[in-house]
Protein backbone atom coordinates (compact mmCIF):
# COMPACT_ATOMS: atom_id res chain seq x y z
CA UNK A 1 0.00 0.00 0.00
CA UNK A 2 1.50 3.47 -1.42
CA UNK A 3 2.14 6.03 1.68
CA UNK A 4 -0.61 7.81 0.42
CA UNK A 5 -3.21 5.28 0.91
CA UNK A 6 -2.39 4.84 3.96
CA UNK A 7 -4.72 6.28 6.45
CA UNK A 8 -7.48 5.07 3.86
CA UNK A 9 -10.09 2.12 4.68
CA UNK A 10 -9.93 -0.94 2.45
CA UNK A 11 -8.46 -0.80 -0.63
CA UNK A 12 -9.52 -2.23 -3.96
CA UNK A 13 -7.29 -2.56 -6.01
CA UNK A 14 -7.14 -3.63 -10.45
CA UNK A 15 -4.95 -3.86 -13.59
CA UNK A 16 -5.52 -2.74 -16.54
CA UNK A 17 -3.04 -3.34 -19.33
CA UNK A 18 -0.36 -4.72 -16.53
CA UNK A 19 0.04 -1.07 -14.97
CA UNK A 20 -1.80 -1.38 -10.76
CA UNK A 21 -4.64 1.36 -10.10
CA UNK A 22 -6.97 1.98 -7.25
CA UNK A 23 -10.32 3.06 -7.97
CA UNK A 24 -11.20 4.89 -4.92
CA UNK A 25 -15.22 5.14 -3.39
CA UNK A 26 -15.81 8.73 -3.98
CA UNK A 27 -15.51 7.80 -7.85
CA UNK A 28 -11.88 8.62 -8.80
CA UNK A 29 -8.90 6.65 -10.39
CA UNK A 30 -5.58 6.49 -8.59
CA UNK A 31 -2.30 5.44 -10.45
CA UNK A 32 0.32 5.34 -7.42
CA UNK A 33 3.24 4.81 -10.06
CA UNK A 34 2.38 8.31 -11.34
CA UNK A 35 0.85 9.88 -8.67
CA UNK A 36 -1.78 10.65 -10.76
CA UNK A 37 -5.14 11.13 -9.95
CA UNK A 38 -8.20 10.97 -12.42
CA UNK A 39 -11.50 12.65 -12.25
CA UNK A 40 -14.45 12.16 -14.90
CA UNK A 41 -17.61 14.03 -16.06
CA UNK A 42 -17.68 16.77 -13.38
CA UNK A 43 -20.75 18.25 -15.33
CA UNK A 44 -19.83 21.61 -13.05
CA UNK A 45 -23.17 24.30 -13.11
CA UNK A 46 -25.26 21.68 -13.98
CA UNK A 47 -27.52 22.74 -11.48
CA UNK A 48 -27.65 26.51 -12.94
CA UNK A 49 -28.31 25.14 -16.12
CA UNK A 50 -31.42 23.48 -15.51
CA UNK A 51 -32.66 26.21 -13.21
CA UNK A 52 -32.19 28.15 -16.74
CA UNK A 53 -34.77 26.32 -18.22
CA UNK A 54 -37.05 26.59 -15.67
CA UNK A 55 -36.41 23.22 -13.69
CA UNK A 56 -35.16 24.50 -10.38
CA UNK A 57 -32.56 22.09 -8.55
CA UNK A 58 -30.31 23.33 -5.01
CA UNK A 59 -27.59 25.16 -6.61
CA UNK A 60 -24.73 23.52 -4.89
CA UNK A 61 -23.86 20.60 -7.14
CA UNK A 62 -20.61 22.39 -7.64
CA UNK A 63 -19.48 23.28 -4.46
CA UNK A 64 -20.47 19.71 -3.29
CA UNK A 65 -18.14 18.13 -6.93
CA UNK A 66 -15.28 20.09 -5.78
CA UNK A 67 -15.29 19.64 -2.12
CA UNK A 68 -15.20 15.76 -3.35
CA UNK A 69 -12.08 16.68 -5.65
CA UNK A 70 -10.39 18.93 -2.84
CA UNK A 71 -10.27 15.83 -0.44
CA UNK A 72 -8.90 13.07 -2.62
CA UNK A 73 -6.36 15.81 -3.67
CA UNK A 74 -5.45 16.70 0.03
CA UNK A 75 -5.25 12.66 1.08
CA UNK A 76 -3.43 11.56 -1.92
CA UNK A 77 -1.52 14.80 -2.86
CA UNK A 78 -1.01 13.88 -6.84
CA UNK A 79 1.30 15.10 -9.28
CA UNK A 80 -0.90 15.14 -11.86
CA UNK A 81 -4.73 15.60 -12.36
CA UNK A 82 -6.51 14.32 -15.21
CA UNK A 83 -10.38 15.51 -15.70
CA UNK A 84 -11.94 13.36 -18.28
CA UNK A 85 -14.11 15.32 -20.08
CA UNK A 86 -17.30 16.58 -19.42
CA UNK A 87 -15.88 18.82 -16.84
CA UNK A 88 -18.18 21.61 -17.39
CA UNK A 89 -21.78 20.78 -18.02
CA UNK A 90 -21.97 23.31 -21.13
CA UNK A 91 -20.23 25.93 -23.00
CA UNK A 92 -22.15 28.51 -20.77
CA UNK A 93 -21.16 26.83 -17.57
CA UNK A 94 -18.29 29.45 -16.92
CA UNK A 95 -20.47 32.44 -17.35
CA UNK A 96 -22.63 31.16 -14.47
CA UNK A 97 -19.86 29.94 -12.27
CA UNK A 98 -19.92 31.52 -9.15
CA UNK A 99 -16.15 33.69 -8.29
CA UNK A 100 -15.81 31.73 -5.35
CA UNK A 101 -16.01 28.36 -7.35
CA UNK A 102 -13.65 29.73 -9.46
CA UNK A 103 -10.86 30.82 -7.08
CA UNK A 104 -11.44 27.31 -5.67
CA UNK A 105 -10.61 25.97 -9.18
CA UNK A 106 -7.89 28.23 -9.83
CA UNK A 107 -6.14 26.78 -6.56
CA UNK A 108 -6.80 23.07 -7.99
CA UNK A 109 -5.10 23.88 -11.10
CA UNK A 110 -1.80 26.11 -9.63
CA UNK A 111 -1.12 23.61 -7.30
CA UNK A 112 -0.50 20.17 -9.85
CA UNK A 113 -0.11 19.36 -13.36
CA UNK A 114 -4.03 19.92 -14.04
CA UNK A 115 -5.06 18.45 -17.45
CA UNK A 116 -8.59 18.87 -19.17
CA UNK A 117 -9.67 16.18 -21.39
CA UNK A 118 -12.08 17.89 -24.05
CA UNK A 119 -15.44 16.20 -23.81
CA UNK A 120 -18.62 16.18 -25.66
CA UNK A 121 -20.05 19.32 -23.03
CA UNK A 122 -16.78 21.05 -22.85
CA UNK A 123 -14.11 21.35 -26.36
CA UNK A 124 -12.99 24.31 -24.60
CA UNK A 125 -12.42 24.64 -20.94
CA UNK A 126 -12.65 28.30 -19.62
CA UNK A 127 -8.78 29.61 -20.56
CA UNK A 128 -8.59 31.64 -17.31
CA UNK A 129 -9.65 28.51 -14.50
CA UNK A 130 -5.66 27.55 -15.63
CA UNK A 131 -4.60 24.17 -16.45
CA UNK A 132 -4.43 22.70 -19.81
CA UNK A 133 -6.66 20.91 -23.15
CA UNK A 134 -5.89 18.21 -24.81
CA UNK A 135 -8.19 15.89 -26.72
CA UNK A 136 -6.45 12.65 -24.96
CA UNK A 137 -3.53 12.03 -23.32
CA UNK A 138 -1.03 9.17 -23.69
CA UNK A 139 1.30 7.71 -20.39
CA UNK A 140 2.87 4.71 -20.63
CA UNK A 141 0.71 1.70 -21.87
CA UNK A 142 -2.50 3.67 -21.02
CA UNK A 143 -4.79 6.00 -22.55
CA UNK A 144 -6.82 8.69 -21.12
CA UNK A 145 -9.96 9.67 -23.35
CA UNK A 146 -13.61 11.11 -22.93
CA UNK A 147 -15.33 8.95 -25.06
CA UNK A 148 -14.56 5.18 -25.23
CA UNK A 149 -13.28 3.78 -28.27
CA UNK A 150 -12.12 0.23 -26.84
CA UNK A 151 -8.71 1.18 -27.75
CA UNK A 152 -6.34 -1.43 -25.21
CA UNK A 153 -5.13 0.85 -22.31
CA UNK A 154 -7.72 3.08 -22.39
CA UNK A 155 -9.36 4.70 -19.73
CA UNK A 156 -12.51 6.77 -20.67
CA UNK A 157 -15.74 8.30 -19.08
CA UNK A 158 -19.01 9.57 -20.79
CA UNK A 159 -21.20 6.57 -20.40
CA UNK A 160 -21.63 7.13 -16.69
CA UNK A 161 -21.42 3.44 -15.53
CA UNK A 162 -24.26 1.98 -12.59
CA UNK A 163 -24.24 -1.29 -11.29
CA UNK A 164 -27.93 -3.21 -10.24
CA UNK A 165 -27.61 -5.84 -7.76
CA UNK A 166 -30.25 -7.93 -5.67
CA UNK A 167 -29.75 -6.70 -1.86
CA UNK A 168 -31.47 -7.81 1.12
CA UNK A 169 -34.81 -7.26 0.55
CA UNK A 170 -34.40 -4.38 -2.72
CA UNK A 171 -32.12 -4.08 -5.27
CA UNK A 172 -28.88 -1.83 -4.83
CA UNK A 173 -27.70 0.17 -7.79
CA UNK A 174 -24.84 2.08 -7.36
CA UNK A 175 -22.39 4.09 -9.58
CA UNK A 176 -18.98 2.29 -10.45
CA UNK A 177 -15.98 1.35 -12.62
CA UNK A 178 -16.50 -1.03 -15.70
CA UNK A 179 -13.52 -2.95 -16.59
CA UNK A 180 -12.50 -6.04 -18.69
CA UNK A 181 -8.47 -5.78 -17.68
CA UNK A 182 -7.44 -4.50 -21.08
CA UNK A 183 -9.97 -1.02 -20.90
CA UNK A 184 -12.01 0.44 -17.90
CA UNK A 185 -14.50 3.35 -18.37
CA UNK A 186 -15.02 5.50 -15.57
CA UNK A 187 -17.86 6.45 -12.89
CA UNK A 188 -19.25 10.35 -13.08
CA UNK A 189 -17.89 11.92 -10.23
CA UNK A 190 -20.81 15.17 -10.41
CA UNK A 191 -23.54 15.38 -7.99
CA UNK A 192 -26.36 15.74 -10.30
CA UNK A 193 -24.81 13.29 -12.83
CA UNK A 194 -27.26 9.96 -13.62
CA UNK A 195 -26.06 6.71 -14.90
CA UNK A 196 -26.65 4.28 -16.92
CA UNK A 197 -26.90 0.15 -16.35
CA UNK A 198 -23.43 -1.68 -17.31
CA UNK A 199 -25.51 -4.14 -19.06
CA UNK A 200 -26.57 -1.45 -21.60
CA UNK A 201 -26.02 -1.66 -25.35
CA UNK A 202 -23.76 0.63 -25.18
CA UNK A 203 -21.33 -1.19 -22.64
CA UNK A 204 -21.09 -4.14 -24.92
CA UNK A 205 -19.86 -2.41 -27.85
CA UNK A 206 -16.58 -1.41 -25.24
CA UNK A 207 -16.67 -4.91 -23.65
CA UNK A 208 -17.17 -7.64 -25.85
CA UNK A 209 -16.30 -10.22 -23.72
CA UNK A 210 -17.73 -9.09 -20.60
CA UNK A 211 -16.98 -6.87 -18.19
CA UNK A 212 -16.51 -6.73 -14.12
CA UNK A 213 -18.02 -3.78 -12.17
CA UNK A 214 -16.18 -2.01 -9.37
CA UNK A 215 -19.07 -0.67 -7.36
CA UNK A 216 -18.61 2.57 -4.85
CA UNK A 217 -19.74 2.02 -1.49
CA UNK A 218 -19.15 3.58 2.08
CA UNK A 219 -15.46 4.17 2.14
CA UNK A 220 -14.71 0.84 0.26
CA UNK A 221 -15.04 -0.12 -3.70
CA UNK A 222 -17.02 -3.78 -4.34
CA UNK A 223 -16.39 -6.08 -6.96
CA UNK A 224 -19.23 -6.96 -8.51
CA UNK A 225 -19.14 -10.13 -11.48
CA UNK A 226 -20.83 -9.90 -14.55
CA UNK A 227 -23.26 -12.88 -13.14
CA UNK A 228 -24.66 -10.76 -9.90
CA UNK A 229 -25.85 -7.84 -12.40
CA UNK A 230 -29.13 -6.85 -13.05
CA UNK A 231 -30.55 -4.47 -15.87
CA UNK A 232 -32.72 -1.79 -15.16
CA UNK A 233 -33.92 -1.11 -18.79
CA UNK A 234 -35.21 -2.93 -21.36
CA UNK A 235 -31.47 -3.75 -23.84
CA UNK A 236 -31.26 -1.46 -26.14
CA UNK A 237 -33.20 1.29 -24.71
CA UNK A 238 -31.08 4.46 -25.19
CA UNK A 239 -29.91 7.11 -22.69
CA UNK A 240 -29.37 10.49 -23.60
CA UNK A 241 -25.51 11.34 -22.62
Amino acid sequence: MTAALANRREETFLHLAGEMLVPLPEGGLWWPGQRLLVVSDLHLEKGSAYAARGQMLPPYDTGATLAVVERLVAQLMPQTIISLGDSFHDRAAELRLPEEYAERIRALTAAHDWIWVEGNHDPDPPAHLGGRAEKSVRLGPLVFRHEPEGEAGEVAGHLHPVAKVKGRGRNVRRRCFASDGARLVMPALGAFTGGLNVLDDAFGKVFPEGLTAFALGEGKVFVLSGGSLLGDVPRGVGWKL
